[in-house]
């Protein structure tokens, strides 16, 4: 099909299915979306999918920066745990978590954590919440492991400079 005969079909299905951003049920009685898509029989591809995650992704990342001024102060795995819930919850529902937030705020992992297992969204979402949880109390492992490190380093330097004299 030509350039023009392609433009000319495009126009005429927006005339005749209409532009639908939200799934419908078409005359059929067939879920639909967007121009005449049918998503119980052709559903959408791989590339679609990515798509939409890239978008969401980007829209979950702008609300967060939006809604939480310390969100890009925070370490990245803090990051992605918050972005996994909002992604979840929507950031609304995220914004509900006070306590949560506020111990993500104050970088009390310990207790952020224990916020969000203590909570319906956990108890709806099982492994997920528990994995992430999990990511969050590693945060204070690794902050705990760097500080022995550091501990370390400064005993060593200590027994150096004794040594030296």
């Amino acid at each position: 099909m030509d350039r023009t005969s392609r433009n000319n079909l495009k126009r005429d299905l927006l005339r005749f299915e209409g532009l639908r951003l939200k799934p419908y049920l078409c005359p059929a009685g067939k879920l639909t979306l967007g121009v005449g898509r049918n998503l119980e029989d052709c559903g959408i591809s791989q590339e679609e999918a990515e798509y939409l995650l890239e978008n969401d992704l980007n829209r979950v990342l702008s609300e967060l920066e939006s809604q939480l001024n310390w969100f890009g102060q925070l370490p990245g795995e803090a990051q992605e745990v918050l972005a996994n819930m909002a992604f979840n919850l929507g950031i609304h529902g995220l914004m509900g978590f006070n306590k949560t937030l506020e111990a993500f705020k104050q970088h009390d992992w310990k207790n952020a954590a224990k916020e969000m297992q203590d909570s319906l969204w956990a108890r709806q979402t099982g492994p997920r919440a528990l994995e992430l949880a999990s990511k969050i109390r590693d945060i204070e492992q690794k902050n705990k492991s760097s500080l022995d490190l550091l501990v370390e380093i400064k005993d060593q330097i200590f027994q150096l400079e004794k040594r030296i004299g």
